[in-house]
C-alpha cells in the first residue's frame, strides 16, 4: 500500500475509534440516547449538563449483544452505533466512499472546495482535509458548517419534522471548540479549514463559497436538508459529488426527493450503505 493510503487508512481507523475496541469504554453508549427508564428526560438532561461542564459525557454500559469486540466492530463499520469517543459515527463504508469522492475530484480536476453541513465531532471533514494533505493539494478549502449546539427544534414550517426530538439529545450538540481541538489532534487545523457557525439558513446564503466539488449533507431533518440544497446546489461544479448521510431518515429522504423533482434532476441516486447515498452533478 502506498504511504498516502496507509496514512488515510490509519486516519479512518482513528476517527472511528476502531483501534481500541478492546477498551471497555469503546462500547459505552450516550445516556441521553439510551435513555434509561430509571431517569426521567428532564433529570437526564440536568445530569448531562453537569457532567458536560466538567468535560465529561454521561454514558451507559453497552447492551449485552454489543459487548463483544467483534460485534462492536461490525456496528462501527456500518455506522450503526453512537460511539462515546470516536470523532465520527458514519461508519467505515461512508468514510471509504468520501475518501474516494475527494480523490476522484482531485484526479479529474473538478473545481471547487469541500463542505460538510452538519459535522458532529468533525470526523468526516477531518478526513476531507486529510485526503487533501495526503495528495498534496494546496488550494482547496474545507468548510465546516454546523450550529455547534445540536439540531434545531421543529419550527412548524415543515410538518414532516414536527415529531422530531433530535434537538433534545445533548450528545449531538458538540461545541465548535471541541471540533477545532479534534482537527488539531490530527495536525489538520489550518487556515484552509473554514468554520460556518449557525443554522444553515442563516450562514450558507452569505458564505464566501464560490464553487464546490464535494457537498456532504448530514442534517437529518427536512428543514436542514432542503436549506442546504437550495443554497449550495448551484455552487456544485459539474462532476461534483452530492453525498447524503441520512437518506434512511424519512424527513431527509423527502427533502432530497422534493428538491430533485423541483429541479428536474434525473441522475440516479446510488447507495453507499444502508443510510448513505450520492449522485454526481451533471453538466447543464
Amino acid at each position: 500500500m502506498e504511504p498516502a493510503q496507509l496514512y488515510l487508512d490509519l486516519l479512518k481507523r482513528c476517527l472511528l475509534d476502531l483501534i481500541y475496541l478492546d477498551d471497555p469504554l469503546a462500547g459505552m453508549a450516550p445516556a441521553d440516547v439510551v435513555h434509561r427508564p430509571l431517569l426521567g428526560r428532564a433529570a437526564l438532561r440536568l445530569a448531562n449538563g453537569v457532567v458536560r461542564r466538567l468535560g465529561l459525557t454521561l454514558a451507559a454500559p453497552p447492551r449485552a449483544e454489543h459487548a463483544d469486540g467483534a460485534d462492536l466492530q461490525a456496528l462501527r463499520e456500518e455506522g450503526r452505533d453512537w460511539p462515546p469517543r470516536a470523532h465520527t459515527m458514519v461508519g467505515r463504508k461512508r468514510l471509504d466512499h468520501l475518501q474516494a469522492a475527494v480523490e476522484t475530484v482531485l484526479r479529474e480536476g473538478v473545481p471547487g472546495d469541500l463542505i460538510e453541513t452538519g459535522v458532529w465531532r468533525g470526523g468526516s471533514v477531518i478526513l476531507m482535509r486529510g485526503v487533501l494533505a495526503a495528495h498534496g493539494d494546496s488550494e482547496r478549502r474545507v468548510w465546516v458548517a454546523d450550529s455547534f449546539r445540536g439540531l434545531p427544534p421543529p419550527d412548524g414550517k415543515w410538518q414532516i419534522d414536527a415529531r422530531s426530538r433530535l434537538h433534545l439529545i445533548d450528545f449531538l450538540a458538540v461545541p465548535r471548540a471541541q471540533v477545532e481541538r479534534n482537527f488539531q489532534a490530527y495536525g489538520l487545523l489550518d487556515e484552509r479549514v473554514r468554520f460556518l457557525e449557525g443554522w444553515f439558513e442563516d450562514t450558507l446564503p452569505t458564505a464566501p463559497i464560490e464553487r464546490l466539488a464535494v457537498l456532504r449533507l448530514d442534517g437529518d431533518l427536512y428543514r436542514s436538508t432542503i436549506s442546504v440544497l437550495e443554497t449550495l446546489y448551484d455552487r456544485v461544479s459539474p462532476g461534483g459529488f452530492i453525498i447524503v448521510d441520512d437518506y434512511a431518515l424519512p424527513p431527509c429522504k423527502a427533502a432530497i426527493t422534493d428538491f430533485r423533482a423541483t429541479r428536474g434532476i434525473t441522475t440516479p441516486i446510488e447507495a453507499i450503505d444502508w443510510s448513505g447515498v450520492f449522485w454526481r452533478k451533471q453538466a447543464a
